[in-house]
């Protein structure tokens, strides 16, 4: 039996439980699932009780609870060193974090004009003109990681946190049909083709369908 749980919401609507949990598969981590329902008030209330922020998953791990996805991604790094989350070099490192906590922090038109859901598809998307200033900055994010450390992820041949930080937006760019240069697109393939990211689309196909209180970011 593992000793660490995830406890996660929604894998169709929920940007944060995506990206602890794709964490926890890229450091190797052996955790069992928690899903905590979202459409039943008592399972929301026991959500905000294991995780003061309603956005992100919870990792427990023995004794030890770590909530925020930046903070389980550091733990993680900790105890599974070899797995590599963070770059080895330190100014590649450095950049690493201070990616990862702009993706935290930022972004808010995108999360706003283009939530995560996975199954759904929006060709010739209109998207909401303030959003285009974050579209942007991110593929420059990703154009200047991918000339950097020469792909196939942003930090070189394996995946690290960004990736993992980054990796609901590409989902979010093929909803809704953002037209991308060849090199983002070939990193949205790449991210898409991870047997991590194949396990979870799968998973989430399998969810109810149209829970409209979750067509938002959390």
């Amino acid at each position: 039996m593992p000793v660490a749980t995830l406890t996660l919401s929604s894998k169709n609507y929920s940007s944060w439980s995506l990206r602890g949990w794709l964490m926890a598969r890229l450091a190797g981590l052996d955790f069992s699932e928690e899903m905590v329902e979202q459409d039943d008030a008592g399972a929301r209330a026991e959500l905000l009780l294991l995780a003061p922020s309603f956005r992100v998953p919870r990792l427990t791990d023995g004794e030890i609870s770590v909530w925020d996805t930046l903070a389980i991604g550091e733990y993680l790094n900790e105890v599974k060193p070899q797995a590599g989350l963070l770059p080895a070099d330190a100014a590649a490192r450095a950049h690493c974090r201070s990616i990862c906590g702009e993706m935290h922090s930022g972004f808010s038109a995108l999360r706003s004009a283009l939530p995560m859901n996975l199954k759904a598809r929006f060709p010739k998307f209109t998207v909401w003109s303030r959003a285009w200033g974050d579209i942007q900055r991110v593929t420059e994010i990703w154009q200047e990681c991918l000339q950097t450390y020469g792909g196939p992820y942003l930090f070189g041949a394996t995946p690290t946190l960004a990736d993992a930080m980054y990796a609901p937006v590409v989902t979010r760019f093929l909803t809704y049909d953002v037209a991308l240069d060849a090199d983002c697109s070939a990193y949205c393939r790449t991210i898409m083709s991870m047997p991590a990211m194949q396990e979870w689309m799968a998973a989430a196909k399998e969810e109810p369908e149209d829970i409209e209180e979750l067509e938002m970011e959390f």
